[in-house]
């Protein structure tokens, strides 16, 4: 079982954790090994969410999913589209689950908590970025978004393809 919650300063080091681990287990198949291994530290990961949860930015939305022992397990983040290429006001950043806790409608709560808020913030559309070799595009398909556009991106020093999925009109997604 898991609770969906807003993340607080105290989270930052759950997160690393859990984006660390399942950006290892998810990407282990489809980006290098020593492209990984130069994107995964603890340490780098725990200092950039301490500074995200500590500077409070302007319509930033993010949500943890901790399970009973009050760990994180996942989380969802994201607010203002970054790349202002598409004509989407909102922009899911990161969504990362660990592996034993998926399959079980935690990405479908995360989700749903960040479109609420985002319609809350006044965001109308929303996109996010998933390689395009990564079988969770589908999750995002299956919630409605469409495919917008693949382009090229560097991890490490590899170069590999990923796919904008988006949501049109928040307002009518059927996961809100």
């Amino acid at each position: 079982m898991y609770t969906v919650r807003k993340a607080s300063f105290h989270d930052a080091a759950g997160i690393a954790h859990v984006h660390v681990d399942s950006w290892r287990s998810t990407y282990k198949d489809l980006v290098r090994k020593q492209d990984l291994d130069q994107e995964t530290s603890y340490e780098n990961r725990k200092a950039f969410w301490e500074t995200i949860l500590k500077k409070h930015y302007k319509n930033q939305i993010l949500y943890v999913g901790v399970n009973e022992q009050n760990q994180v397990i996942g989380f969802i983040s994201g607010g203002a589209e970054r790349s202002k290429k598409f004509d989407y006001d909102g922009e899911i950043y990161a969504v990362y689950i660990l592996e034993q806790y998926q399959g079980f409608g935690l990405g479908k709560a995360l989700l749903n908590a960040f479109m609420k808020e985002a319609l809350q913030l006044g965001y109308q559309s929303v996109l996010v970025w998933v390689l395009t070799a990564n079988p969770s595009g589908k999750f995002y398909e299956y919630f409605g978004a469409k495919p917008i556009e693949a382009e090229e991106i560097t991890i490490g020093e590899g170069t590999y393809e990923e796919t904008a999925f988006g949501w049109p009109q928040i307002n009518k997604n059927p996961s809100a």
